[in-house]
């Protein structure tokens, strides 16, 4: 199995999300036999934002383009492609300022590609991408699961890739971090408590 574990977080070793989506590939590799892990920090190594530069590129024929252009489609290329290639994907998804880093939506931007992984049909929209497990594992100082002020966290993650065609999505959710020690110990718990019972069943 191939295994994509994705972090985000700019938090380094402080980081609640990726303590967590650690976890969460530790837990799976455990429970699957031969899991081929590949990892993403897209705070370390961020992928550059999709701009105008980034289209003109991909529409330049390719013995035509320049030395920038060049490493421009082949970093799209090389984004989507390993994401189509994972079997399962392990989302470390923090909330700033009520969404999710822009790092992971510069990941998204790259692997959201009309054709590759979605088409537009008569009929509407159709994903290209399923048969893939993801598990989100999601990070907040406040409590906004389920409110509208989660709506660009977790839900646009969820909506996203169901977009793309991947409807099989876990949570692991550690919210009100910020609350004090206590409250963030019991997130904590919380969340490794879910992570136990999500890999019990394999």
């Amino acid at each position: 199995m191939k295994l994509l574990h994705l972090d985000s977080s700019i938090l380094g070793d402080a980081s609640a999300s990726r303590q967590l989506s650690r976890d969460v590939v530790k837990a799976w590799s455990a429970a699957e036999s031969d899991v081929q892990v590949t990892y993403r920090d897209l705070a370390s190594d961020a992928l550059s934002h999709l701009s105008a530069a980034s289209l003109v590129a991909a529409g330049t024929p390719a013995e035509l383009r320049d030395a920038a252009q060049k490493h421009e489609v082949e970093l799209a290329e090389r984004t989507v492609e390993e994401f189509l290639a994972a079997d399962a994907i392990v989302i470390g998804a923090p909330m700033y300022n009520f969404a999710i880093p822009s790092q992971l939506k510069a990941w998204i931007d790259r692997i959201a590609v009309a054709g590759k992984t979605f088409k537009y049909t008569e009929n509407g929209p159709v994903g290209l991408a399923g048969g893939k497990t993801v598990v989100i594992v999601s990070s907040a100082g406040g409590i906004h699961a389920g409110q509208p002020s989660g709506q660009a966290h977790e839900d646009y993650l969820v909506r996203i890739l169901n977009f793309v065609g991947i409807d099989d999505i876990e949570i692991v959710r550690a919210e009100g971090l910020a609350y004090g020690e206590e409250p963030r110990a019991e997130a904590m718990k919380g969340a490794a408590q879910r992570i136990s019972e999500l890999f019990a069943k394999a």
